[in-house]
């Protein structure tokens, strides 16, 4: 279930440079980005109109791009401006676009209804480029569906065992019972764990000599955003009341968006406000979220591998698994929704 009318990452702003052509599919559809003069990114369907070449392998002529099988020359509407050759231009010789958004590093897509894009609809994401906040771009693969890892996200009870030495920890955290809020575009899921173990990866960076109180505060929205508050400090200073006191705080801010049924582009980043100065800990804690998030990829990969041995299972659920339920009934109902509006029902006439 894939849904199309709905913003999704396409790219870091920093993949897409001048003069170069990215190529990725999205959502099973070949796009090429690519710069214009003035910097702005285009997204084109990565597929010549005339015989299907990619477009990606073509090259950029001002605010051009080229086709490199037969020549065709298309502006930034998507329209043919030449053929080689030939005077007339058919109407038809033009190919697909699609509406894009670049902001606080991310290049957004809409690859369903263009009418439908509202720019309004743009998850907040400022900590990715806010003077206050400092981390570094992270982007990897899956060969999996995207929800798959977005049950995974769903469910943080899975810190203590699939991350033991990075973000998990103290297995007291996984007994913690979560508070779920369902949202009309997603789920927020709030955990706290007071007075446990702080997380190894924080510990590398902050040495807390005590216990801790834990937060994991985040939304997980429509089509598959997930933004969280997280953190820890030292125990009894009121952090659930708001008294953030010599707090470790970080603003997760990930995107998963579907390259097929079966394979994922997942961008993330792990912006701290805390010794923002120092470079150093900035990257020590982006190579920590980079080996967690390898864990993750390893424990759903075997996961996907066991699924597609047996087809026929049917997975029991636990009462950890109230919002990744929830925000699947929600990918669901919104699927059927525009399965519907692409094809009404007509009523005939009496």
């Amino acid at each position: 279930m894939i849904l199309r009318n709905a913003w999704y990452v396409a790219a870091w702003s920093s993949e897409v440079q001048p003069e170069k052509l990215l190529s990725r599919t999205l959502l099973n559809v070949p796009v090429v980005l690519w710069r214009d003069t003035s910097g702005a990114v285009n997204a084109f369907e990565d597929r010549c109109c005339h015989r299907g070449a990619p477009l990606s392998s073509g090259r950029l002529e001002g605010d051009n791009l080229r086709c490199m099988y037969h020549g065709l020359l298309f502006d930034t509407s998507g329209r043919c401006v030449e053929i080689p050759g030939q005077d007339r231009i058919p109407p038809q010789a033009k190919v697909s676009t699609f509406p894009i958004v670049e902001k606080h590093k991310w290049i957004w897509i809409w690859m369903g209804d263009a009418e439908l894009a509202d720019v309004s609809k743009i998850p907040d994401t400022h900590w990715l480029d806010d003077p206050q906040w400092r981390s570094l771009e992270g982007y990897t693969y899956y060969t999996t569906s995207y929800l798959f890892i977005a049950d995974n996200l769903l469910d943080l009870a899975h810190l203590p065992y699939v991350h033991p030495s990075t973000l998990g920890g103290d297995e007291a955290y996984a007994a913690c019972v979560p508070q779920v809020q369902k949202l009309e575009n997603g789920v927020r899921v709030t955990r706290w764990g007071e007075g446990i173990n702080p997380a190894p990866f924080v510990q590398k960076i902050k040495n807390y000599p005590g216990k801790v109180d834990r937060w994991n505060i985040y939304d997980f929205l429509l089509p598959s955003i997930f933004l969280m508050d997280s953190g820890m400090q030292p125990v009894g200073n009121g952090a659930k009341e708001g008294n953030r006191v010599d707090a470790a705080e970080f603003r997760s801010t990930q995107a998963l968006t579907p390259e097929t049924e079966n394979s994922t582009h997942y961008f993330f980043s792990q912006p701290h406000n805390f010794a923002i100065e120092d470079p150093k800990v900035t990257e020590a804690i982006h190579q920590e979220v980079v080996k967690a998030f390898q864990e993750d990829s390893d424990i759903i990969h075997a996961q996907d591998r066991m699924l597609k041995l047996a087809p026929d299972f049917k997975m029991i659920s636990i009462g950890a698994d109230a919002a990744l339920s929830y925000f699947r009934w929600l990918v669901s109902n919104a699927y059927k929704a525009e399965q519907a509006a692409k094809n009404p029902v007509k009523v005939q006439e009496v």
